[in-house]
């Protein structure tokens, strides 16, 4: 091979790599072509009469609350256009009502709905909205209760509803950390896959909570395509993660470190949803349940922090390493309480819980490879079987308390 050959080769490389001009225009036209395709199909219909024959319009409530001798309702337009709320009727009674930032609401905007009624605690309410169209919007309030607000007292009660349910139970879990780790390498592969029978729960749990308030989610935001993103999403983000973490030439006490921390963060994901869940009872007014959800929770969390130590029973975490992975494993259940206590949104809500779907099954593929990496010279398919099916019976029988 000459040298002009040669150099023509190396020019060819070196240009292959650069975006020119021409190349950028070739890029855009595509996208251009389409914007003039779509404004042609928008003003000409293609021939078709495209108007609706009748309005569409959809009104999502987001939230209720309740003061003394007030009603309030969070409403947002989730149709395609404007919407204009123009009278409300309360228990069959025509209610005046005062609308901020005003009646017609623009697609996808909020508003307020103020409601002057002098409501009885533990009475139900049926609320219907209609539009200037005379398309009802119906809202049952079950039992008129007072919203809690947003104050000390009720900052400092949520704060211990996530204390009970996520803190409290996981390090109560940790504290078998002495005796568990005096077990044989055959147990431990047991505990391990224990944990990822816990954990398969914990995520199928998550992910149905997530899917059956897709539903309430407005049309517009697509619910379930929130679920599928946070749930993907944050699955491979973790296996990204995690991933760098053990190339970086850790040894093998810090990679089982490693993912322990992975399962605390699942296993927190999945407390924030619990927390969630437990402040929006509280904010409704259904304490009974919400105190039912406490207990029913602080006794299945328990487990959280056994699975949570699973993978460094054989090595010797420092204190400090330990109250971390409680902490992370635990807290975000008070971070939920407040959010749901004080701001229920079924949009976040579903983001979050989708969030902990994808992080508790990628911190289940990890186990799961950590266990065929300790089993790979002795088969041990019947421990790890019965491990499994026992971690998601445990939860089962616990979950009898909840459900």
């Amino acid at each position: 091979m000459d040298n002009q050959t040669i150099n023509q080769t190396k020019l060819e490389g070196q240009n292959k790599g650069r975006f020119t001009l021409p190349l950028a225009l070739l890029a855009i036209l595509p996208l251009v072509l389409l914007g003039v395709v779509i404004l042609i199909f928008v003003n000409s219909g293609g021939g078709l009469n495209l108007r609706s024959p009748a309005p569409v319009e959809a009104l999502s409530i987001e939230r209720t609350i309740l003061s003394p001798n007030h009603i309030e309702l969070h409403v947002r337009n989730a149709g395609p256009e404007d919407l204009t709320i123009a009278q409300v009727i309360i228990n069959d009674a025509i209610w005046p009502m005062e609308v901020t930032p005003a009646a017609t609401i623009p697609r996808l905007g909020k508003a307020a709905v103020h409601l002057d009624y002098m409501w009885n605690p533990g009475e139900a309410y049926a609320i219907t909205l209609f539009t200037s169209n005379a398309i009802p919007f119906a809202v049952d309030i079950p039992v008129a209760f007072v919203t809690p607000q947003r104050n000390q007292s009720t900052f400092m009660s949520f704060t211990l509803i996530g204390i009970y349910v996520g803190i409290i139970p996981v390090y109560l879990g940790l504290a078998w950390f002495p005796v568990l780790r005096k077990l044989g390498k055959k147990w431990m592969t047991f505990l391990l896959a224990l944990t990822a029978g816990l954990l398969i729960f914990l995520g199928l749990d998550t992910l149905v909570e997530a899917i059956e308030l897709a539903s309430v989610v407005p049309g517009p935001l697509q619910g379930i395509g929130l679920v599928g993103i946070g749930a993907v999403g944050t699955f491979f983000l973790l296996d990204a993660i995690t991933r760098r973490q053990m190339a970086i030439g850790k040894n093998e006490v810090a990679q089982r470190m490693t993912l322990a921390f992975m399962i605390a963060v699942g296993i927190g994901l999945h407390n924030l949803g619990e927390g969630l869940a437990i402040g929006a009872a509280y904010n409704v007014g259904e304490i009974a349940l919400g105190t039912f959800l406490v207990v029913g929770f602080i006794i299945q969390n328990i487990t959280e922090g056994l699975g949570i130590i699973a993978p460094i029973l054989r090595d010797r975490p420092s204190w400090r390493q330990l109250a971390l992975l409680g902490f992370v494993g635990g807290f975000p259940a008070v971070v939920g309480s407040w959010i749901g206590g004080f701001a229920p949104n079924p949009t976040l809500a579903v983001l979050f819980l989708a969030v902990g779907t994808g992080a508790v099954f990628e911190v289940v593929y990890e186990i799961l490879k950590l266990i065929h990496k300790d089993t790979a010279k002795q088969p041990l398919p019947v421990t790890v079987f019965s491990g499994v099916v026992a971690g998601m019976l445990l939860l089962w029988v616990t979950g009898l308390l909840i459900k």
